[in-house]
């Protein structure tokens, strides 16, 4: 089943790749309405959009997803149940494509609703405590923009229409308009875990690594991403797009500062995918749309690779997931790690990998821009911490020697997995210039002066130097000292955030909850309901059997007592 999948999805994917170009070049654009049912003067209409961005975004995501499905042949290959897996994987993919093709509010809300509950479905496919606490943390993380979502939708009967595409032009200035804007950010702030909505991320982690690879590539993570790019012009200039750059700018620094303390491979791999998500959002509400929608794609290429590349390391150190328990692994991995270093190259920014043109472009618009000096500066100290905490993956992945015990049985057999890989491998190497060469038909000319054209070069040096302290030198290190501690607890716990959206808001409603069980359940409503009615039931019941039980003695009781009062009564008259 992975490679017939594999195939078909590979096909479709080169087929859409050459449509958007085509759609790009003649600048096309296919509005298609199918009338799925006609009863009387109603009838339901599937609306579908088909333009370059739509076909080029369903092309990488295909690409990915059929190179995952490829890469879990292996992978997943001790798992009895992976054709249940690979159909879970498909039935994501297709909630996705859904997504991508829809102008329509209810058309988009069954492929959002559908990543949702396919993702709960792989979160917990290892079917363990932790994987069930994720798993339920992801699904309702995930609720509360699928509120905003129906909320949105009942604002939209305002309009003539659920097809959103029609109204965001001409109603841009009406107020229904702005509160459905609102709504929208809420829910894309959701799906792609801004702050507050961050935590469930890095808890997403308990997914096989197959799932995390298409997950923070280019499916789940980017929904709310691609959303809000169909959304853009809601954002321009308002103060929506300065609330959002304001949030994704700390949700950028939080996972940037929060990779630097942690040790779990795929949890910093998780926050960097985090880190990207708020450089996209955040240039997003700068209005460069076709920006964020160039690093969601040149992101989705090099993230895929890192984390096949993290599954392999994982899978040859017998599912051990701690950096500090590895070394040296490019002696005994050497296709593997040379994959890994090219995809951490590519997210650093690393010139002309496919990083580097969407990074670079973006700090630099950033530095050609109206900005605020935090906005500047949570942009470019953030792209130093990205460098920062991959030389310290790096450092204690690849140097030294194993740290993991004497006899090991680390080897590059896995070929599938490679094959697999080093697909995503060329993508991440010329994938950058050529969808720059595609998606921008004149080259951006951006003319600043000597040292901001450097101050993106400073900081990636300076951020690598620092990453390679943190490693190398105790600089970091923890010691008996409770502030140290403290400090570097609360910036590798993510601003405690997972805590305050798991025990801080469920902690009162289960107080309040206890309190109303003791005083009413237990209380007054026990004593003088259940309990009481019950006590009052028993006692008739007992009445009820003494009568049954003594029938005949009270019969001739009764008679006795009856002779007697005639008796009496005809004394008195």
């Amino acid at each position: 089943m992975c490679s017939i999948s594999f195939l078909i999805l590979l096909s479709i994917s080169i087929n859409l790749f050459i449509l958007s170009l085509m759609f790009l070049l003649m600048d096309y654009c296919i509005f298609f309405e199918w009338e799925v049912i006609s009863l009387n003067s109603s009838s339901i209409v599937m609306t579908i959009l088909f333009d370059w961005m739509s076909l080029l975004f369903m092309s990488f995501v295909l690409l990915i997803a059929s190179l995952v499905i490829y890469y879990s042949k292996e992978y997943m290959s001790s798992d009895i149940n992976i054709n249940r897996f690979i159909m879970l994987v498909l039935m994501f993919v297709l909630s996705m494509m859904l997504l991508i093709i829809s102008p329509n509010m209810i058309s988009i809300l069954l492929g959002w609703d559908g990543l949702g509950l396919v993702s709960y479905c792989l979160v917990i496919y290892f079917q363990n405590v932790k994987s069930y606490n994720a798993g339920m943390l992801t699904a309702l993380s995930n609720r509360i923009g699928d509120v905003a979502f129906l909320l949105a939708i009942a604002w939209m009967l305002n309009y003539g229409s659920w097809n959103y595409i029609f109204y965001l032009e001409s109603m841009k200035n009406s107020i229904e308009m702005e509160v459905i804007g609102g709504l929208m950010v809420l829910a894309a702030m959701t799906k792609s875990a801004q702050i507050p909505f961050s935590s469930w991320l890095p808890a997403a982690m308990a997914a096989p690594t197959p799932v995390s690879a298409l997950v923070h590539s280019s499916t789940l993570v980017t929904a709310g991403v691609y959303l809000l790019i169909r959304f853009n012009i809601l954002l321009h200039n308002s103060f929506l797009g300065q609330l959002l750059l304001l949030l994704s700018g700390l949700t950028m620094f939080m996972a940037g500062l929060g990779a630097n303390f942690e040790f779990d491979l795929k949890k910093i791999i998780a926050l960097s995918t985090l880190s990207q998500l708020g450089l996209m959002m955040s240039i997003l509400s700068m209005g460069f749309y076709k920006l964020a929608f160039f690093h969601l794609l040149t992101h989705a290429l090099f993230k895929a690779l890192l984390f096949m590349c993290a599954g392999a390391i994982i899978h040859n150190m017998h599912n051990s997931q701690d950096i500090r328990l590895m070394g040296g692994l490019g002696v005994y991995m050497p296709l593997t790690t040379s994959c890994f270093n090219v995809a951490n190259l590519a997210l650093c920014g690393m010139p002309f990998l496919a990083g580097f043109y969407s990074k670079d472009m973006i700090l630099e618009i950033v530095s050609l821009n109206y900005i605020n000096f935090f906005s500047f500066f949570l942009f470019f100290f953030s792209t130093g911490l990205t460098v920062c905490y991959s030389f310290r993956l790096v450092y204690y992945s690849m140097t030294g020697e194993l740290n993991c015990g004497s006899l090991n049985m680390l080897s590059d057999e896995g070929w599938i997995m490679l094959r697999g890989m080093s697909g995503l491998l060329i993508m991440s190497i010329i994938g950058g210039s050529m969808l720059s060469w595609l998606i921008f038909s004149t080259p951006y000319m951006i003319c600043l002066p000597m040292y901001m054209k450097l101050l993106t070069m400073f900081v990636c040096i300076v951020g690598g130097f620092m990453g390679y302290l943190i490693s190398n030198v105790s600089l970091f290190h923890l010691n008996k000292s409770f502030n140290k501690y403290l400090i570097s607890y609360f910036f590798g716990s993510m601003w405690f955030m997972p805590y305050i959206s798991t025990y801080g808001i469920i902690n009162f409603p289960l107080y309040l909850g206890g309190v109303v069980y003791k005083s009413f359940d237990q209380g007054w409503s026990e004593f003088l309901g259940g309990q009481n009615l019950f006590n009052s039931l028993i006692e008739i019941s007992n009445w009820n059997f003494f009568l049954q039980n003594n029938n005949l003695k009270i019969y001739l009781l009764l008679f006795v007592l009856w002779i007697t009062f005639l008796f009496s009564f005809f004394l008195l008259f």
